[in-house]
C-alpha cells in the first residue's frame, strides 16, 4: 500500500501536515475525513522514505506516554480499536500521529496489534512487539502496557547513565587533543624558532618538544584523520564475526572499563528477561529476545549457551552457573526463586541488583576518570612550559636581564 504525503485542515482551521498509507487518493480523503481533517493536497511517497525520516525522531518519553494512555484505556475496558483512535487523536506530535494513524488502519483492517506495531521496527523494537504479542496471547494487554512503561523508563534511565559516564571524558579528551595540536603547530614553533636563533644549547626536555612539534606538523593529516580511521576500523572489525568476538572478549579484560561494560550488558539482559517473563512470555522465548539486546558478542555467545542448556532441560540457575557470566549472588537468588516458585519476583530483585551495581560502577569510573584526565592535562602543560620557560630564562641571563 503506497504512502501519501498530505496537507489538511482540521475543524479549527489549523493546517496539518503528515504521511498516511492509503490505497489511492480517494481512500486517503476518506481516512482524513474520519479523523476530522479536510484534505487540501497530497502526493505519493514511498514507505521507506517517509518512515526513515520520522521514526528516529520519536522520543522515548513519547512512547512512555503512549503506553500509559493505552494501559489506562485498556484497564477501563475501552475496546482496542477505540483506544487506538483516542490515543491517536490526543497525540500532538505530528510524526507519532501519522504512525498511530497507520497502526489504527492496520488493526481496523484485521491485523493484530503486535503485527501493526511490528511493521515499524525502527520505532518499536522486538521487545516492545514481543510484550504486546504476549499480552494478546494471555488476554491481558493491560499488564503488557504496564510492563512496557517500566521497560521504556528503565531504558531511558540506562541511556542517561551511559551518557553520564562518557560525556565528560569524551569532552575532556577532545579538548586536550585540539589543545595539544594547537600548541604543537602554532604556539611552540614560534617560541622554539626564537630559542634556536639564539644559538644556545637546548636542554633535553626542550629537544623532546622540538621533536614532537616537528612530528605533529609533518604528520598533521595522519593525526587529524586518526579518530576517523579508528572509528571506521572498529566498524570494519565488527564485520567479521570471529574478529569481533575476540575483540569484544579482549575489551572485557580491560580493568574497570571491561567490568563496567559487562555489568551494563548483564543489567540489560536481566531487565529484558525479567520483563518478558513477568508478562507471560515462555522462558526460552524470553531468553532469546533478551539475548538480542546484548551487543558484546562474547557475552552474547555465553548467554546463547545458557539458553541452549535450558532448552536441553537444565535449570536456569544451573545454566547460568555453568557458563560463568553471572556472579554467585545472582545465581543463588535465581535458584531460590526456582525452588520457591517465585522466579518472577526473584528476577525483579536481580534487575534491582544490577541497576545498583551499574550505578556504583559508573560513579566509581567517573570519580577515577576526572582526576586522571586533569592530571594528564597538567602533565602536558607542564611539559610545554618547562621546555619553553627554561631556555628563555637562560637567554635572559646571558643578555644580563
Amino acid at each position: 500500500m503506497p504512502q501519501y504525503k498530505y496537507k489538511a485542515i482540521n475543524k479549527e482551521g489549523r493546517k496539518i501536515r503528515g504521511t498516511l498509507q492509503a490505497i489511492h487518493e480517494k481512500d486517503l480523503h476518506q481516512q482524513l475525513l474520519s479523523t476530522g481533517l479536510m484534505l487540501v493536497n497530497c502526493s505519493e511517497n514511498s514507505k521507506e522514505k517517509a518512515f526513515s525520516f520520522f521514526s528516529s525522531h520519536i522520543k522515548t518519553k513519547e512512547l512512555v506516554q503512549l503506553c500509559i494512555h493505552l494501559e489506562q484505556l485498556s484497564s477501563a475496558g475501552v475496546p482496542l480499536i477505540e483506544g487506538l483512535e483516542d490515543v491517536r487523536d490526543s497525540t500532538e506530535q505530528p510524526r507519532l500521529y501519522n504512525l498511530l494513524s497507520n497502526i489504527y488502519n492496520k488493526v481496523n483492517e484485521g491485523s493484530s496489534l503486535s503485527e501493526a506495531f511490528g511493521s515499524y521496527p525502527k520505532v518499536f523494537d522486538h521487545v516492545f512487539v514481543a510484550l504486546i504479542e504476549a499480552g494478546e496471547e494471555t488476554g491481558n494487554l493491560t499488564d503488557s502496557f504496564h510492563q512496557l512503561v517500566k521497560h521504556l523508563k528503565w531504558k531511558e534511565a540506562v541511556s542517561r547513565k551511559i551518557k553520564k559516564a562518557t560525556r565528560y571524558p569524551s569532552f575532556m579528551i577532545l579538548v586536550m587533543f585540539f589543545l595539544f595540536y594547537f600548541m604543537m603547530t602554532y604556539v611552540v614553533p614560534e617560541v622554539l624558532s626564537f630559542l634556536m636563533s639564539t644559538g644556545q644549547e637546548l636542554p633535553f626536555i626542550t629537544k623532546t618538544l622540538v621533536f614532537t612539534s616537528g612530528a605533529v606538523q609533518k604528520y598533521s593529516i595522519e593525526i587529524l584523520s586518526a579518530p576517523f580511521v579508528l572509528f571506521f576500523g572498529f566498524k570494519l572489525i565488527h564485520m567479521s564475526e570471529a574478529v569481533a568476538y575476540n575483540t569484544d572478549r579482549l575489551i572485557l579484560e580491560i580493568p574497570i572499563l571491561g567490568t563496567t561494560i559487562r555489568k551494563i550488558a548483564l543489567s540489560r539482559f536481566s531487565h529484558f528477561f525479567a520483563v518478558m517473563f513477568q508478562s507471560g512470555v515462555p522462558i526460552l522465548d524470553g531468553l532469546e529476545t533478551a539475548q538480542k539486546v546484548v551487543i558484546n558478542r562474547y557475552i552474547n555467545h555465553n548467554l546463547e549457551m545458557v539458553r541452549e542448556s535450558v532448552k536441553s532441560g537444565e535449570a536456569l540457575s544451573s545454566s547460568m552457573e555453568k557458563w560463568g557470566q553471572f556472579p554467585s549472588l545472582v545465581i543463588r537468588m535465581v535458584r531460590i526463586g526456582e525452588d520457591s516458585g517465585s522466579l518472577a519476583k526473584t528476577l525483579e530483585n536481580v534487575t534491582d541488583f544490577y541497576d545498583q551495581e551499574v550505578d556504583d560502577t559508573i560513579d566509581s569510573l567517573i570519580s577515577m576518570v576526572e582526576p586522571t584526565l586533569t592530571i594528564a592535562a597538567g602533565i602536558m602543560m607542564g611539559w610545554v612550559v618547562a621546555g619553553v620557560i627554561g631556555p628563555i630564562y637562560n637567554t635572559f641571563e646571558q643578555v644580563g636581564i
